[in-house]
This record gives C-alpha cells, sequence and structure tokens, in this order.
C-alpha cells in the first residue's frame, strides 16, 4: 500500500503511523466529527505525544487518513480479484466503497476545506479509484463476465450517483440494492440501450 507520506521513516515509526491511520478512519466513521485525538490514539495503542509528533494538527490528521483509505481501498483490486470472479470481486468492492464514504463523512467539514485547498488530492483520489474499477473491469472481460463497452469511468460515475442518492447510513439497503442494479447494467447479457438495437414496437391493430 502507498505511504501516507513520502518521507522516509523507520519500520516501528511506520507500523505506529498505520496504527494511528486506521484507528482514525474506524474513529470518524464511528463518531465523526466528535472523534477526539486522545481516543484515536489510545484505540491506536499509542501515546498522544506519538500522534502529535506525526500529524500535529487536526487538519493533518484528516489528510493523511484520507489518502490512506483512499490507498487501501484501490490497492483491494488485487487481493478481491484472487478471491472472487471479477463481477463479484468489483461488487463486494462497491460495497467497501460505501464503508469507505462513512469515514469521507466523518471528517467532512475539515475534508472539504482540504479538497478545496487542494485540487491535486482529488485528481489523485480520482485516478487510484478509476485505476481499481479498471483491474476489474479488464479482468471481467477477459472472464466473460463483464460487458466491454463500459468504461471505468462510466462505472465510477455511476457507483457516485448510487452514493450521493443513498449515501446515509440509514439507506444502506437500498444503496445495496441499487448497487446491484449496476452490477446487472454492466452484465454481458444485459441488453443495449442503444436506439439503433431497439425494437420498433408492433402496429397496433383496430378491433371490431
Amino acid at each position: 500500500m502507498p505511504a501516507p507520506s513520502d518521507r522516509p521513516i523507520r519500520a516501528d515509526a511506520r507500523a505506529n503511523e498505520d496504527k494511528l491511520l486506521a484507528a482514525a478512519a474506524r474513529a470518524f466513521t464511528r463518531d465523526g466529527a466528535a472523534a477526539t485525538l486522545k481516543q484515536i490514539a489510545k484505540d491506536a495503542g499509542v501515546g498522544i505525544g506519538t500522534l502529535y509528533r506525526r500529524f500535529p494538527t487536526r487538519e493533518q490528521l484528516v489528510d493523511a487518513t484520507y489518502r490512506y483509505e483512499t490507498a487501501r481501498l484501490a490497492a483491494r483490486t488485487e487481493q478481491l480479484l484472487g478471491e472472487l470472479p471479477a463481477d463479484r470481486a468489483l461488487r463486494a468492492w462497491m460495497s467497501e466503497v460505501l464503508d469507505y464514504l462513512a469515514t469521507k463523512h466523518g471528517m467532512a467539514d475539515t475534508l472539504k476545506t482540504l479538497l478545496r485547498s487542494d485540487a491535486e488530492l482529488s485528481s489523485q483520489t480520482r485516478e487510484q479509484l478509476t485505476g481499481a474499477v479498471e483491474g476489474f473491469r479488464i479482468a471481467g472481460i477477459t472472464q466473460g463476465v463483464i460487458r466491454e463497452d463500459t468504461p471505468a469511468t462510466d462505472i465510477l460515475m455511476t457507483l457516485a450517483g448510487v452514493t450521493l442518492v443513498a449515501g446515509a447510513d440509514h439507506q444502506r439497503e437500498q444503496a445495496e440494492r441499487l448497487l446491484d442494479l449496476l452490477m446487472d447494467g454492466i452484465a454481458p447479457a444485459h441488453g443495449r440501450c442503444r436506439n439503433t438495437e431497439r425494437s420498433a414496437p408492433a402496429p397496433r391493430t383496430e378491433e371490431g
């Protein structure tokens, strides 16, 4: 998994950083804006001083947690493809995207400011997630379980649409149903919706 920062650090420091970021993701998902740095450090099994040495401000911790979770999600492609057929692997990954968004919602206020001030961060996120979808798509085409004519960007945009209209915790069941519909739409057996391929309606007959 890509490191949250490019700065070289010792193995023990990296382990502490990973524990802090994983604990932060859990805390932001669970407690949202109410998550405290003290509790995050405790959950990670490190002292608060260790947290502040690595992340002097809450904003820096949110930024690193967002990057960490995005990289973790993008890195799941290879693992899931090693466990499941490509279509089922992609569907499982989509459910993990819903969990990922729960973490983002917990950091929403700070994260919005970060994303507004750092256009490159938004671009990197799209690039990483599009690359993950492309991995599933190519494997699915090879296996004959995903149709060839749907770009990864279209799949990701449709997934984003699902999260936009049904991204709240209480909408999880609806979101999962919508994801099933999305998967039906990219399956090879699914009928094309192009105008040139639609059958003309049968002529109506007069009765009596």
